[in-house]
């Protein structure tokens, strides 16, 4: 790594937000069909994360042959979920996301693909990352959290001091941290305080490591629509 770090790739973040977290946005909006609807009977019970509110969860135990677990926080629609697992399917893959629909694509997914290496729970991801142990994850990956762009709106963002204490908890030293957005203001926002921690360090050298998709990375359909303000950034961390 070299002594000095690469150019912040967004603009100055604004000053730290503070107050109880919460989930934020809509649970449900279009109807779901019915062909996913049932899938949350005859397939989400035997594949959903244990109730955080029920006390601790150990991964291992969901998937014992796994050879690493990684934990995706938002997952949207699924796809990128769901193509990641159908490559490792050797490894152990949660998915949080409290959008209903979103729950209902990944089990489509999941289902169509047979996949037997997912876990998914239908809810905010924070209740499940502090009923985890510490050092329980290989990789996190928070792909176009909300921005809440506007000013009023910042201390609803995922990205918080105290969220990322929890995610380095979590997080085994060598454990790669994902965060990618495709508005500048949350990329900044993320990197001061994701870079404020002593336990991570940002892996990136030049300006091509934060504008360009690592090789491993899924392009996604809302990706594709470029929604934001910027092409995406990916600015990936590892756990010191």
């Amino acid at each position: 790594m070299p002594a000095s770090r690469p150019r912040n790739p967004g603009d100055p973040a604004h000053p730290r937000a503070s107050g109880p977290l919460r989930s934020f946005g809509r649970i449900k909006s279009r109807v779901i069909k019915p062909l996913q609807a049932a899938l949350f009977d005859s397939l989400l019970p035997s594949i959903a994360v244990p109730d955080p509110a029920a006390g601790p969860i150990d991964p291992r135990a969901l998937m014992p042959e796994a050879t690493e677990v990684w934990l995706e926080i938002g997952f949207g629609g699924g796809e990128h979920l769901a193509a990641q697992a159908a490559r490792r399917p050797d490894v152990l893959i949660l998915g949080c996301e409290p959008f209903l629909n979103g729950v209902a694509s990944l089990l489509r997914h999941v289902d169509d693909g047979d996949l037997k290496n997912v876990r998914i729970h239908g809810d905010d991801a924070r209740a499940v990352v502090e009923a985890l142990p510490d050092a329980s994850l290989d990789r996190i990956l928070i792909l176009f959290p909300d921005p809440w762009h506007k000013v009023r709106h910042n201390k609803r963002r995922l990205i918080q001091p105290e969220f990322v204490a929890e995610l380095t908890r979590v997080l085994k030293p060598g454990g790669r941290l994902r965060f990618v957005t495709d508005w500048k203001d949350y990329a900044s926002w993320a990197l001061e305080r994701l870079q404020a921690s002593p336990h991570l360090t940002w892996l990136a050298e030049e300006a091509d490591d934060w504008r360009t998709a690592p090789a491993d990375h899924v392009v996604t359909r809302y990706e594709e629509k470029a929604l934001g303000d910027t092409a995406p950034l990916f600015l990936e961390f590892e756990r010191i």
